[in-house]
């Protein structure tokens, strides 16, 4: 298994996942020729594409998905809550529900989606696996469950919201209405509440760990780096950091 992220900020998210000879894009917030061009930077094109799994609602995470599947006739899986904001006439036959409690196999990839908490109309994150590793991608929770932690134990990989920091966010320009709502139970995590989340997971055999979903405004690479190497016992060099114009290029698990 192999994984990249095409970009991950307010302004788009979409991460790719590779097993065998499937791959999966996660999320597509970018219009066709954007999507298009990052796809081709990490030597892809979109007939490689097997199928788009989409968590929720927002136009950072949903908002290209329909114009882009439906181009190039790729299948969308998703909630039926999260179906509902497709544009009327997007084919029926490229829409697949997702149940998110129940495994799905795509292909040589098997996806795990799981509830989390969002201000969405039914949100979910995935867990990817092989049959031997998996990665977990976790970019839009306002805060942990246990069963968060249990989707995401035992990952190899992690991709991990780090969105805020708590003292930039209050600080910060933003009305006081919105904070509330970046730093609620049903918003985004922040660095502190990121590395307690990975703290807590059964982690034996992790890789790769990858602070992901930063605020532009409201957060910076560095604070979120130290703040899950301290949660992990280790040098703030093995984290990585998934930005809005570059993502990150290919992991191998």
């Amino acid at each position: 298994m192999r994984f990249t992220c095409l970009g991950s900020g307010s302004a788009g998210n979409a991460l790719v996942v590779e097993c065998g000879r499937t791959r999966v894009m996660m999320d597509c917030g970018f219009g066709i020729g954007e999507t298009r061009e990052r796809l081709e930077r990490v030597g892809l094109d979109p007939a490689d594409l097997a199928g788009i799994v989409v968590t929720h609602e927002h136009g950072d995470h949903l908002g290209g998905v329909a114009a882009f599947a439906a181009k190039h006739e790729i299948p969308v899986y998703l909630t039926r809550g999260t179906s509902q904001f497709l544009p009327e006439d997007f084919p029926a036959e490229l829409v697949h529900h997702v149940d998110p409690h129940n495994s799905f196999a795509l292909q040589d990839i098997l996806v795990e989606p799981f509830p989390v908490p969002h201000d969405a109309r039914e949100p979910v994150q995935y867990v990817f696996g092989d049959g031997n590793v998996r990665l977990g991608v976790l970019t839009d929770l306002g805060c942990s469950t246990s069963h968060v932690v249990e989707k995401l134990s035992h990952c190899q990989a992690l991709v991990i919201e780090c969105n805020h920091d708590l003292d930039l966010l209050w600080n910060g320009s933003y009305s006081f209405s919105l904070k509330q709502r970046i730093s609620g139970r049903f918003g985004h995590l922040d660095n502190k509440s990121a590395a307690a989340l990975v703290k807590d997971l059964e982690r034996p055999s992790l890789r790769h760990v990858i602070a992901a979903h930063l605020s532009e405004q409201n957060n910076k690479p560095a604070l979120a780096v130290t703040a899950l190497a301290e949660a992990l016992g280790c040098e703030e060099s093995w984290i990585g950091i998934a930005n809005q114009r570059d993502g990150f290029a290919w992991r191998d698990v």
